[in-house]
Protein backbone atom coordinates (compact mmCIF):
# COMPACT_ATOMS: atom_id res chain seq x y z
CA UNK A 1 0.00 0.00 0.00
CA UNK A 2 2.43 2.23 0.81
CA UNK A 3 4.70 1.41 -2.73
CA UNK A 4 1.03 2.13 -4.31
CA UNK A 5 0.08 5.55 -2.48
CA UNK A 6 4.20 6.32 -3.58
CA UNK A 7 3.68 5.64 -6.88
CA UNK A 8 0.50 7.49 -7.26
CA UNK A 9 1.71 10.56 -5.68
CA UNK A 10 4.27 10.91 -8.27
CA UNK A 11 2.35 10.21 -11.14
CA UNK A 12 0.29 13.27 -9.74
CA UNK A 13 2.60 15.57 -8.97
CA UNK A 14 2.97 19.01 -11.22
CA UNK A 15 6.77 18.05 -11.71
CA UNK A 16 5.75 14.51 -13.28
CA UNK A 17 2.47 14.93 -14.66
CA UNK A 18 0.87 17.61 -13.93
CA UNK A 19 2.90 20.29 -16.16
CA UNK A 20 2.97 18.04 -18.66
CA UNK A 21 -0.82 17.47 -18.86
CA UNK A 22 -0.29 20.86 -19.28
CA UNK A 23 1.72 20.63 -22.26
CA UNK A 24 -0.83 18.61 -24.34
CA UNK A 25 -3.05 21.51 -25.72
CA UNK A 26 0.24 22.80 -27.23
CA UNK A 27 0.92 19.44 -28.53
CA UNK A 28 3.75 17.33 -28.04
CA UNK A 29 6.78 19.37 -28.10
CA UNK A 30 9.70 18.22 -30.59
CA UNK A 31 12.77 17.12 -29.43
CA UNK A 32 14.36 19.17 -32.21
CA UNK A 33 13.26 22.17 -31.84
CA UNK A 34 15.42 25.44 -31.84
CA UNK A 35 15.10 28.81 -29.40
CA UNK A 36 15.25 32.13 -31.21
CA UNK A 37 18.79 33.93 -31.41
CA UNK A 38 16.75 36.85 -29.18
CA UNK A 39 16.22 34.42 -26.38
CA UNK A 40 15.14 36.30 -23.36
CA UNK A 41 14.43 35.78 -19.64
CA UNK A 42 13.72 37.62 -16.27
CA UNK A 43 14.58 35.93 -13.58
CA UNK A 44 12.91 37.18 -10.28
CA UNK A 45 13.80 36.26 -7.01
CA UNK A 46 11.58 37.13 -4.05
CA UNK A 47 12.99 37.82 -0.43
CA UNK A 48 9.79 36.44 1.55
CA UNK A 49 9.33 38.24 4.63
CA UNK A 50 10.07 42.03 3.63
CA UNK A 51 13.54 42.74 3.45
CA UNK A 52 15.15 45.43 5.40
CA UNK A 53 16.96 47.33 2.33
CA UNK A 54 17.63 50.31 4.33
CA UNK A 55 21.19 47.94 5.25
CA UNK A 56 21.53 46.97 2.09
CA UNK A 57 21.85 50.27 0.61
CA UNK A 58 23.44 52.86 2.36
CA UNK A 59 24.60 56.19 1.48
CA UNK A 60 28.09 56.87 2.69
CA UNK A 61 29.02 60.69 1.95
CA UNK A 62 29.65 62.35 4.83
CA UNK A 63 25.60 63.56 5.42
CA UNK A 64 24.30 60.98 4.05
CA UNK A 65 25.70 58.36 6.21
CA UNK A 66 24.67 60.55 9.66
CA UNK A 67 21.39 60.92 8.50
CA UNK A 68 21.41 57.28 8.26
CA UNK A 69 22.76 56.49 11.22
CA UNK A 70 20.40 59.20 13.20
CA UNK A 71 17.77 56.95 11.83
CA UNK A 72 19.03 53.82 12.31
CA UNK A 73 20.24 53.53 15.77
CA UNK A 74 21.51 50.65 16.95
CA UNK A 75 20.87 49.11 13.49
CA UNK A 76 23.59 51.28 11.53
CA UNK A 77 26.08 49.21 9.93
CA UNK A 78 29.85 50.46 10.62
CA UNK A 79 30.69 52.38 7.90
CA UNK A 80 33.81 50.80 6.90
CA UNK A 81 31.84 47.32 6.49
CA UNK A 82 30.05 49.13 3.96
CA UNK A 83 31.02 48.02 0.08
CA UNK A 84 31.53 51.09 -1.53
CA UNK A 85 30.05 51.69 -4.54
CA UNK A 86 29.43 55.11 -6.60
CA UNK A 87 26.78 56.56 -9.18
CA UNK A 88 27.27 58.12 -12.45
CA UNK A 89 26.51 61.08 -10.66
CA UNK A 90 29.75 60.28 -8.51
CA UNK A 91 26.86 60.07 -5.24
CA UNK A 92 28.92 57.14 -2.55
CA UNK A 93 26.67 54.47 -1.31
CA UNK A 94 28.11 51.52 0.16
CA UNK A 95 26.56 47.56 -0.55
CA UNK A 96 26.00 45.37 2.58
CA UNK A 97 29.13 43.58 3.98
CA UNK A 98 28.36 40.50 2.33
CA UNK A 99 27.00 41.35 -0.69
CA UNK A 100 30.87 41.10 -2.26
CA UNK A 101 29.78 39.49 -5.94
CA UNK A 102 27.20 42.79 -5.88
CA UNK A 103 29.70 44.92 -5.63
CA UNK A 104 31.88 43.36 -8.28
CA UNK A 105 28.85 42.93 -10.89
CA UNK A 106 27.97 46.53 -10.25
CA UNK A 107 31.73 47.93 -10.78
CA UNK A 108 31.38 45.80 -14.26
CA UNK A 109 28.59 47.26 -14.82
CA UNK A 110 26.31 44.25 -14.95
CA UNK A 111 23.78 45.56 -11.91
CA UNK A 112 22.27 48.52 -11.06
CA UNK A 113 20.60 50.05 -8.01
CA UNK A 114 16.79 50.80 -8.01
CA UNK A 115 15.64 53.26 -5.12
CA UNK A 116 12.67 53.12 -2.94
CA UNK A 117 10.36 50.46 -5.21
CA UNK A 118 6.82 49.96 -3.61
CA UNK A 119 2.96 49.44 -4.51
CA UNK A 120 1.23 52.00 -5.83
CA UNK A 121 -1.87 53.22 -7.22
CA UNK A 122 -0.56 56.31 -8.41
CA UNK A 123 2.18 58.71 -7.43
CA UNK A 124 1.26 59.84 -4.29
CA UNK A 125 2.29 62.79 -1.85
CA UNK A 126 2.72 62.36 1.99
CA UNK A 127 0.00 64.71 2.54
CA UNK A 128 -2.08 62.52 0.22
CA UNK A 129 -1.35 59.24 1.86
CA UNK A 130 -2.06 61.20 5.45
CA UNK A 131 -5.82 62.58 4.31
CA UNK A 132 -6.69 59.86 2.02
CA UNK A 133 -6.72 61.96 -1.25
CA UNK A 134 -5.75 59.01 -3.50
CA UNK A 135 -6.75 55.48 -3.67
CA UNK A 136 -3.76 53.56 -1.96
CA UNK A 137 -2.58 49.65 -2.05
CA UNK A 138 -5.11 47.08 0.15
CA UNK A 139 -3.62 46.53 3.30
CA UNK A 140 -0.26 48.09 3.15
CA UNK A 141 1.95 46.09 5.67
CA UNK A 142 0.52 43.15 5.63
CA UNK A 143 2.54 40.00 4.26
CA UNK A 144 0.40 38.13 2.33
CA UNK A 145 -1.17 41.07 0.13
CA UNK A 146 1.68 42.40 -0.03
CA UNK A 147 3.59 39.41 -1.64
CA UNK A 148 0.24 39.54 -3.86
CA UNK A 149 0.53 42.75 -4.68
CA UNK A 150 4.16 42.55 -6.14
CA UNK A 151 3.22 39.51 -7.96
CA UNK A 152 0.06 40.37 -9.66
CA UNK A 153 0.93 44.30 -9.82
CA UNK A 154 -2.98 45.21 -8.97
CA UNK A 155 -2.94 46.45 -5.51
CA UNK A 156 -6.61 47.47 -4.82
CA UNK A 157 -8.36 43.72 -5.75
CA UNK A 158 -7.44 40.13 -4.39
CA UNK A 159 -6.10 37.80 -6.66
CA UNK A 160 -6.07 37.78 -10.40
CA UNK A 161 -3.42 37.06 -13.01
CA UNK A 162 0.29 37.76 -12.07
CA UNK A 163 2.05 40.79 -13.89
CA UNK A 164 4.20 37.70 -15.59
CA UNK A 165 1.69 35.57 -16.47
CA UNK A 166 0.26 38.80 -18.37
CA UNK A 167 3.92 39.48 -19.83
CA UNK A 168 3.62 36.03 -21.42
CA UNK A 169 0.34 36.68 -22.59
CA UNK A 170 1.61 38.98 -24.89
CA UNK A 171 5.08 38.19 -25.79
CA UNK A 172 4.85 33.79 -25.61
CA UNK A 173 1.20 33.20 -25.17
CA UNK A 174 1.37 29.50 -27.09
CA UNK A 175 5.06 27.98 -26.61
CA UNK A 176 5.85 23.91 -26.48
CA UNK A 177 7.17 24.08 -22.88
CA UNK A 178 5.52 26.78 -20.50
CA UNK A 179 6.95 30.11 -20.54
CA UNK A 180 7.05 30.90 -16.90
CA UNK A 181 8.37 28.38 -14.62
CA UNK A 182 8.79 28.33 -10.51
CA UNK A 183 11.41 26.90 -9.21
CA UNK A 184 9.96 27.61 -5.62
CA UNK A 185 6.54 26.42 -5.80
CA UNK A 186 3.22 28.00 -7.01
CA UNK A 187 4.19 31.45 -7.55
CA UNK A 188 1.05 34.16 -8.53
CA UNK A 189 3.18 36.02 -10.69
CA UNK A 190 3.34 33.67 -13.52
CA UNK A 191 -0.03 32.56 -13.48
CA UNK A 192 -1.78 34.46 -17.04
CA UNK A 193 -5.00 34.41 -19.27
CA UNK A 194 -3.08 32.45 -21.80
CA UNK A 195 -0.02 31.65 -21.12
CA UNK A 196 0.79 29.44 -18.30
CA UNK A 197 3.33 28.23 -15.70
CA UNK A 198 5.37 25.06 -14.55
CA UNK A 199 6.83 24.33 -10.86
CA UNK A 200 9.80 22.27 -11.48
CA UNK A 201 11.89 21.35 -7.71
CA UNK A 202 15.26 22.24 -7.90
CA UNK A 203 17.23 18.91 -8.59
CA UNK A 204 14.42 17.30 -9.98
CA UNK A 205 12.73 16.34 -13.55
CA UNK A 206 9.77 15.64 -15.35
CA UNK A 207 10.45 12.03 -15.44
CA UNK A 208 8.79 9.12 -13.60
CA UNK A 209 11.72 8.51 -10.97
CA UNK A 210 12.51 5.00 -9.01
CA UNK A 211 11.26 4.99 -5.71
CA UNK A 212 14.00 2.44 -4.73
CA UNK A 213 13.37 -0.30 -6.78
CA UNK A 214 13.67 0.30 -10.72
CA UNK A 215 12.53 -3.14 -11.55
CA UNK A 216 9.21 -2.42 -10.04
CA UNK A 217 8.93 0.91 -10.94
CA UNK A 218 9.21 -0.75 -14.77
CA UNK A 219 6.84 -3.17 -13.72
CA UNK A 220 4.73 -0.28 -13.02
CA UNK A 221 4.98 2.03 -15.27
CA UNK A 222 4.26 -1.05 -17.94
CA UNK A 223 1.35 -1.74 -16.24
CA UNK A 224 0.46 2.08 -16.67
CA UNK A 225 0.48 1.94 -20.29
CA UNK A 226 -1.05 -0.89 -20.57
CA UNK A 227 -4.00 0.79 -19.00
CA UNK A 228 -4.17 3.60 -20.95
CA UNK A 229 -4.35 1.69 -24.51
CA UNK A 230 -7.06 -0.55 -23.02
CA UNK A 231 -10.17 0.75 -25.11
CA UNK A 232 -12.95 1.07 -22.11
CA UNK A 233 -15.18 1.99 -24.61
CA UNK A 234 -16.58 4.64 -22.49
CA UNK A 235 -16.02 8.05 -24.13
CA UNK A 236 -15.22 10.45 -21.33
CA UNK A 237 -12.76 7.85 -19.64
CA UNK A 238 -11.31 7.16 -23.09
CA UNK A 239 -10.55 10.79 -23.53
CA UNK A 240 -8.73 11.26 -20.04
CA UNK A 241 -6.94 8.56 -20.99
CA UNK A 242 -5.24 10.06 -23.49
CA UNK A 243 -4.80 13.10 -22.15
CA UNK A 244 -2.94 10.89 -19.34
CA UNK A 245 -0.97 9.39 -21.80
CA UNK A 246 -0.20 12.30 -23.91
CA UNK A 247 0.97 13.52 -20.18
CA UNK A 248 3.18 10.85 -19.84
CA UNK A 249 5.04 11.00 -23.20
CA UNK A 250 5.56 14.90 -22.63
CA UNK A 251 7.03 14.51 -19.14
CA UNK A 252 9.33 11.46 -20.81
CA UNK A 253 10.12 14.23 -23.91
CA UNK A 254 10.89 16.74 -21.06
CA UNK A 255 12.99 14.63 -19.42
CA UNK A 256 15.14 14.10 -21.93
CA UNK A 257 15.57 17.64 -23.11
CA UNK A 258 16.33 18.20 -19.37
CA UNK A 259 19.00 15.40 -18.89
CA UNK A 260 20.75 16.68 -22.44
CA UNK A 261 22.45 19.40 -21.40
CA UNK A 262 26.30 18.96 -20.34
CA UNK A 263 26.79 19.54 -17.03
CA UNK A 264 27.71 23.22 -15.55
CA UNK A 265 31.14 23.77 -14.37
CA UNK A 266 29.72 26.34 -12.26
CA UNK A 267 29.56 25.36 -8.71
CA UNK A 268 26.65 26.55 -7.03
CA UNK A 269 26.17 27.04 -3.50
CA UNK A 270 24.61 24.00 -1.28
CA UNK A 271 21.44 26.50 -0.01
CA UNK A 272 17.61 26.56 -1.32
CA UNK A 273 18.12 29.93 -3.50
CA UNK A 274 21.62 28.38 -4.79
CA UNK A 275 20.04 24.96 -5.97
CA UNK A 276 16.91 26.86 -7.38
CA UNK A 277 19.73 29.18 -9.33
CA UNK A 278 21.14 26.14 -10.91
CA UNK A 279 17.98 24.73 -11.88
CA UNK A 280 16.98 27.67 -13.52
CA UNK A 281 20.44 27.65 -15.21
CA UNK A 282 19.58 24.03 -16.20
CA UNK A 283 16.40 25.04 -18.01
CA UNK A 284 18.15 27.73 -19.65
CA UNK A 285 20.44 25.51 -21.00
CA UNK A 286 18.07 23.23 -22.95
CA UNK A 287 15.87 26.46 -23.89
CA UNK A 288 16.59 24.92 -27.84
CA UNK A 289 15.63 21.28 -27.13
CA UNK A 290 12.21 22.51 -25.14
CA UNK A 291 11.64 25.36 -28.44
CA UNK A 292 11.39 28.17 -26.01
CA UNK A 293 13.03 31.74 -26.76
CA UNK A 294 11.35 33.57 -23.85
CA UNK A 295 10.61 32.45 -20.19
CA UNK A 296 10.25 33.81 -17.01
CA UNK A 297 11.59 32.33 -14.12
CA UNK A 298 10.66 32.56 -10.04
CA UNK A 299 12.82 31.95 -7.28
CA UNK A 300 12.66 32.86 -3.52
CA UNK A 301 14.23 32.76 -0.42
CA UNK A 302 12.48 33.60 3.59
CA UNK A 303 13.44 34.36 6.38
CA UNK A 304 13.74 38.59 6.01
CA UNK A 305 10.82 38.80 8.63
CA UNK A 306 13.45 40.53 10.95
CA UNK A 307 11.69 41.95 13.84
CA UNK A 308 14.51 41.17 16.39
CA UNK A 309 17.99 40.85 15.45
CA UNK A 310 18.34 42.41 12.14
CA UNK A 311 22.26 42.89 11.88
CA UNK A 312 23.03 39.04 13.27
CA UNK A 313 19.73 37.53 11.38
CA UNK A 314 20.27 39.19 7.95
CA UNK A 315 23.50 38.91 7.65
CA UNK A 316 23.89 35.03 6.56
CA UNK A 317 20.64 36.06 4.38
CA UNK A 318 21.95 38.27 2.42
CA UNK A 319 25.63 36.40 2.24
CA UNK A 320 23.37 33.29 0.74
CA UNK A 321 21.31 35.88 -1.86
CA UNK A 322 24.60 36.95 -2.69
CA UNK A 323 26.62 33.12 -3.55
CA UNK A 324 23.21 32.09 -5.16
CA UNK A 325 23.25 35.23 -7.91
CA UNK A 326 27.35 35.58 -8.48
CA UNK A 327 27.08 31.58 -9.35
CA UNK A 328 24.18 32.31 -11.36
CA UNK A 329 25.75 34.90 -13.60
CA UNK A 330 28.59 32.88 -13.77
CA UNK A 331 26.65 30.02 -15.40
CA UNK A 332 25.11 32.67 -17.61
CA UNK A 333 28.29 33.53 -18.56
CA UNK A 334 29.40 29.60 -19.07
CA UNK A 335 25.93 29.40 -21.42
CA UNK A 336 26.92 32.44 -23.29
CA UNK A 337 23.71 33.79 -22.01
CA UNK A 338 24.98 36.28 -20.17
CA UNK A 339 23.32 39.37 -22.45
CA UNK A 340 20.12 37.95 -22.89
CA UNK A 341 18.75 37.42 -18.88
CA UNK A 342 18.10 39.84 -16.47
CA UNK A 343 17.74 39.02 -12.36
CA UNK A 344 16.03 41.40 -10.36
CA UNK A 345 14.75 41.29 -6.84
CA UNK A 346 11.35 41.70 -5.22
CA UNK A 347 9.91 41.58 -1.81
CA UNK A 348 6.89 43.00 -0.40
CA UNK A 349 8.08 45.76 1.35
CA UNK A 350 11.01 47.21 3.04
CA UNK A 351 11.00 47.78 6.76
CA UNK A 352 11.23 50.81 9.30
CA UNK A 353 14.01 52.87 9.42
CA UNK A 354 14.35 53.08 13.12
CA UNK A 355 14.46 49.88 15.35
CA UNK A 356 11.89 47.86 17.37
CA UNK A 357 12.65 46.93 21.01
CA UNK A 358 14.71 44.13 20.20
CA UNK A 359 17.21 45.50 17.80
CA UNK A 360 14.79 45.04 14.42
CA UNK A 361 12.50 46.54 12.30
CA UNK A 362 8.61 46.34 11.67
CA UNK A 363 6.86 46.60 8.42
CA UNK A 364 7.15 49.49 6.24
CA UNK A 365 6.81 50.25 2.48
CA UNK A 366 9.30 51.57 -0.15
CA UNK A 367 12.78 49.76 -0.10
CA UNK A 368 15.57 49.07 -2.85
CA UNK A 369 15.95 46.54 -5.54
CA UNK A 370 18.54 45.18 -7.92
CA UNK A 371 18.70 44.35 -11.25
CA UNK A 372 21.61 42.29 -12.77
CA UNK A 373 22.57 41.36 -16.25
CA UNK A 374 24.27 42.13 -19.36
CA UNK A 375 21.43 43.61 -20.60
CA UNK A 376 20.99 46.22 -17.80
CA UNK A 377 22.73 49.63 -17.74
CA UNK A 378 24.23 48.76 -14.74
CA UNK A 379 26.77 50.71 -12.59
CA UNK A 380 24.26 53.12 -11.82
CA UNK A 381 21.24 53.89 -9.48
CA UNK A 382 17.80 54.80 -10.64
CA UNK A 383 15.18 56.53 -9.09
CA UNK A 384 15.26 58.58 -5.69
CA UNK A 385 16.43 57.83 -2.62
CA UNK A 386 14.49 59.30 0.21
CA UNK A 387 15.14 61.57 2.55
CA UNK A 388 16.05 59.83 5.62
CA UNK A 389 15.10 61.83 8.38
CA UNK A 390 11.92 60.52 10.96
CA UNK A 391 9.10 62.77 10.35
CA UNK A 392 10.47 64.20 7.34
CA UNK A 393 9.35 64.63 3.83
CA UNK A 394 9.07 60.78 2.79
CA UNK A 395 8.37 59.54 6.24
CA UNK A 396 4.64 58.57 6.16
CA UNK A 397 5.13 57.87 10.09
CA UNK A 398 7.84 58.94 12.32
CA UNK A 399 9.51 55.26 12.51
CA UNK A 400 11.34 55.79 9.14
CA UNK A 401 7.89 54.45 6.59
CA UNK A 402 9.59 55.73 3.27
CA UNK A 403 6.72 56.37 0.85
CA UNK A 404 7.48 54.86 -2.74
CA UNK A 405 9.13 57.18 -5.13
CA UNK A 406 9.55 54.54 -7.76
CA UNK A 407 5.98 52.57 -8.22
CA UNK A 408 6.38 48.70 -8.45
CA UNK A 409 4.53 49.57 -12.23
CA UNK A 410 7.47 51.09 -13.40
CA UNK A 411 9.96 49.01 -12.07
CA UNK A 412 8.58 45.81 -13.75
CA UNK A 413 7.19 47.34 -16.93
CA UNK A 414 11.20 48.83 -17.24
CA UNK A 415 12.16 44.75 -17.80
CA UNK A 416 8.49 43.80 -19.65
CA UNK A 417 9.46 46.65 -22.31
CA UNK A 418 13.03 44.95 -22.34
CA UNK A 419 11.66 41.22 -22.72
CA UNK A 420 9.25 42.15 -25.45
CA UNK A 421 6.25 44.03 -24.86
CA UNK A 422 5.30 46.93 -26.81
CA UNK A 423 4.86 50.07 -25.27
CA UNK A 424 0.84 50.05 -26.81
CA UNK A 425 0.50 46.69 -24.55
CA UNK A 426 2.00 47.83 -21.19
CA UNK A 427 -0.71 49.75 -19.81
CA UNK A 428 -2.68 46.57 -20.77
CA UNK A 429 -0.28 44.28 -18.55
CA UNK A 430 0.14 47.23 -15.55
CA UNK A 431 -3.50 48.80 -15.36
CA UNK A 432 -1.99 51.42 -12.94
CA UNK A 433 0.89 52.53 -15.34
CA UNK A 434 -0.67 55.29 -17.16
CA UNK A 435 -1.09 56.98 -13.95
CA UNK A 436 2.93 57.94 -13.54
CA UNK A 437 4.34 59.92 -16.15
CA UNK A 438 7.27 58.48 -16.50
CA UNK A 439 6.05 54.57 -17.57
CA UNK A 440 10.01 53.24 -17.78
CA UNK A 441 12.84 53.81 -15.43
CA UNK A 442 15.54 53.04 -17.95
CA UNK A 443 17.79 50.70 -16.37
CA UNK A 444 17.54 48.35 -18.94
Amino acid sequence: MANRREFLKRLTTLGAVGAAAHLTRFGLMSAHAQSSPSYRALVCIFMNGGNDANNMIVPISTAGYNSYTGVRGPLALAQASLLPVSTSSNTPYGLHPRLVNLQQLYNQKKAAMVFNVGTLVKPTTKAQYQNGGVPLPRNLYSHSDQQSQWQTANPTVAGGTGWGGRVNDVVAPNTPFPAGVSVSGNSALLAGAIAGGVTISPGSNFGLNSFGNQKAMDARFTAMQQILTFDSGVQMIGASEGVLSNALKAAQEINQALTSGTPLKTVFPNTGLGQQLAQVAKVIQVRGALGMDHQIFFASMGGFDNHSNLIQDQDPLLQTLDGAIGAFQAALGELAVEQNVITFTESEFSRTGNASATSGSDHAWGGHHLAIGGPVKGGDAYGTFPTLALNGPDDVSNRGVWLPSSSLDQYAATMASWFGVPDANLGTVFPNLPNFATPKLGFA
